[in-house]
């Protein structure tokens, strides 16, 4: 009972503050009724103004409230809170390990926002995963080049002036892109040569241009479940490009000589 009295009292603190930021200066007149430069009115209950004048959210000045930057920041808080529940349920959270500036950080992130989420849930007849985490994280860190480099298709018009510092006679667009993007740029270029011609598209489709196993069969013309087929060795050939295994026979021994020590044929 006493969470539930909480909760209206927090209800009606939110009103309040909404109804005095919307109107400025709020008059607060006889019964606690406030009323603003237009004539609209709202009750409120003395506990509830006691509890804003309290905690700093209003301040009073002769029977005018004003509200105070802290019930802006307050009503922020409130609606962020509220939100979490919901946006908890559209969440599969997993911690991660990144690499920034060369040094490893550990990370939260949401599976359900990574191009391969639905992919990544499929399972074998044994129960195993159809895909390893080792084709999975190349497959995003394709996704993660791709939107660095900027090679995403813009699909609605640009309002934005463009700002742009190339002069008449000078090169074109890449001249103006960051070291960053056109690194990342290379790094697709690389990793699409590694796939190869055969395998790339299913790759580029579902990892970078977000489409489904069915779309790319359809408009590929594809049989029903070959594009997981393809998409399979096109991440498998994918994560060997980023993590090559090691040489047949471990690695390879370096062996050094003093001048002189190679034998001298016979003449």
């Amino acid at each position: 009972m006493r969470e539930a009295a909480n909760g209206k009292d927090d209800a009606a603190l939110a009103r309040l503050l909404r109804f005095v930021l919307a109107a400025r200066v709020a008059t607060l007149g006889d019964g606690d009724i406030l009323t603003d430069r237009d004539g609209r009115t709202m009750p409120a209950a003395s506990t509830v103004l006691a509890r804003a004048l309290r905690d700093g959210l209003l301040r009073q000045e002769a029977g005018r409230l004003e509200a105070t930057p802290e019930a802006r920041a307050y009503l922020k808080r409130r609606l962020a809170a509220a939100e979490t529940p919901f946006a908890g349920q559209h969440r599969d959270l997993a911690g991660v390990t990144v690499v920034q500036d060369g040094a490893r950080e550990t990370a939260v992130m949401n599976r359900l926002e990574s191009p391969l989420s639905g992919i990544a849930r499929l399972k074998e007849k044994s129960g195993e995963a159809y895909l390893p985490e080792s084709a999975i994280a190349a497959g995003e860190r394709l996704h993660a080049d791709f939107t660095r480099g900027g090679l995403q298709p813009r699909m609605t018009m640009s309002w934005e002036p463009r700002i742009a510092s190339r002069q008449k006679g000078e090169a074109g667009a890449a001249r103006e892109l960051s070291d960053t993007a056109l690194a990342a740029r290379l790094r697709v270029a690389r990793a699409v040569e590694a796939i190869g011609p055969e395998l790339s598209g299913v790759a580029l489709d579902v990892c970078c241009f977000m489409k489904g196993l069915e779309t790319v069969e359809r408009e590929r013309q594809w049989p029903a479940r070959s594009a997981k087929l393809m998409l399979r060795a096109a991440l498998m050939a994918l994560a060997r490009h980023y993590a090559p295994p090691p040489p047949a026979g471990g690695p390879r021994a370096h062996r050094w000589g003093a001048e002189g020590y190679r034998p001298e044929l016979g003449r």
